[in-house]
């Protein structure tokens, strides 16, 4: 795992907590107080201290599919990946998290995968946003810039299109699905932040309590984005293997070389990181986070203020009961706020964490068999 820290120096950062699926505001959380006391010093500091990431090491944790596919289209925010085993039906678009870690959560493994559960109960054309890390030349890209090339892939795959939405992917799907209804048909959420007012967790805590200026200069610090590799650094060592197992949904007495492999891979995914866009962070710390727009109706995407209200998709929301980063009323309040009749809204909650919810076995045969299906029932037509 990364995370080894400079000899003879310490940032006094507290442990991880379980699962480190981290969302933007996260990142920042783990120096709550050295931040509120001098947090530019602290980033300033940190930025210093930080050595240059290891590329070989890196190169060697490059992401890797576990079901083949083709590349559908190469935009300058994401590659478009194509799962599809057949040329029909209505297609189905997983919008997946851009936060620390690659798209590749969506297809883990081999009984660890949503594109393999949803494949397996008939989704026959899927697609997945593989969302490319920010180089420098990206540090200005906006929620915008991100919002269009997603606009560029729903067209290409000729609309409507069913939108599933992971982690910080679900925000991004709903925002879309305001902004663009006739071009969704069913709209799928799952440990999505929503209505961050409505619930509470480490994360929104974090946003309440660290002052806007801290993130900016976490941004300053770094030439203006998130470098993944250094966000590792700063926590540290993540997960002990029972949080793994846990993760995965593995038995404890599961010891097999294969189940070892398994969790070794996991260790794999977590090293290899993506950086994001200052200006993209800044906004959803600040837009999503800090002032909640989305569900105040305030959220401005591609030149016009949305409202949720609006949205009248059908509507599957899927929550986990022990998740450490989106409460579940953060997600299910969205019922309250779309135009969705209340007998085209489902939900789901799975006893796990934030990251079993996409990796979890368990979660993966119970719940996105029932989402397979529900995409597949003739919900659309209904009065």
């Amino acid at each position: 795992m990364s995370g080894k820290q400079p000899s003879g120096q310490s940032l006094d950062v507290p442990a991880v907590p379980d699962n480190p699926f981290l969302l933007p505001a996260m990142m920042a959380a783990a120096a709550v107080p050295a931040i509120i006391a001098s947090f530019g010093q602290f980033f300033g500091q940190f930025a210093r201290l930080v050595p240059d990431s290891d590329e070989e090491s890196i190169a060697e944790h490059a992401p890797v599919w576990a079901t083949p596919h083709d590349r559908r289209l190469d935009l300058d925010t994401m590659e478009l990946r194509d799962f599809s085993v057949s040329d029909t039906g209505v297609p189905t678009l997983i919008c997946a998290p851009f936060a620390l870690h690659h798209a590749t959560v969506a297809d883990f493994s081999p009984g660890h995968s949503v594109v393999e559960a949803l494949r397996n109960g008939g989704v026959g054309r899927l697609f997945v946003t593989d969302w490319r890390s920010a180089s420098d030349d990206m540090r200005f890209l906006t929620i915008d810039s991100y919002l269009a090339d997603l606009n560029v892939a729903v067209d290409d795959l000729e609309p409507p299109v069913d939108l599933i939405g992971l982690c910080q992917g679900g925000w991004m799907a709903i925002a879309y699905a305001a902004r663009f209804p006739h071009k969704v048909r069913r709209l799928v959420l799952v440990g999505a932040p929503i209505d961050i007012a409505a619930g509470s967790s480490a994360i929104s805590r974090a946003a309440v309590q660290i002052p806007l200026a801290a993130f900016e200069e976490f941004v300053r610090a770094h030439g203006g984005r998130v470098l993944g590799q250094h966000v590792l650094h700063l926590w540290g060592p993540a997960l002990s293997a029972k949080d793994e197992r846990q993760v995965l949904q593995l038995p404890a007495s599961d010891h097999a070389a294969t189940a070892n492999d398994l969790l070794q891979h996991f260790h794999n995914w977590y090293d290899a990181t993506v950086d994001l866009p200052g200006t993209y962070y800044l906004q959803t710390v600040s837009w999503l986070f800090k002032e909640n727009r989305l569900a105040q109706g305030r959220f401005i995407a591609l030149g016009r203020r949305i409202e949720l209200s609006t949205i009248r998709h059908p509507l599957f929301m899927l929550a986990a009961r022990d998740d450490e980063l989106v409460d579940a009323d953060q997600l299910f309040a969205t019922a309250r706020h779309v135009g969705t009749p209340k007998r085209q809204i489902e939900t789901a909650t799975e006893p796990c964490g934030h990251l079993g919810l996409f990796l979890g076995a368990e979660t993966l045969q119970r719940s996105w068999t029932r989402i397979a299906r529900w995409l597949g029932d003739d919900l659309a037509n209904a009065s």
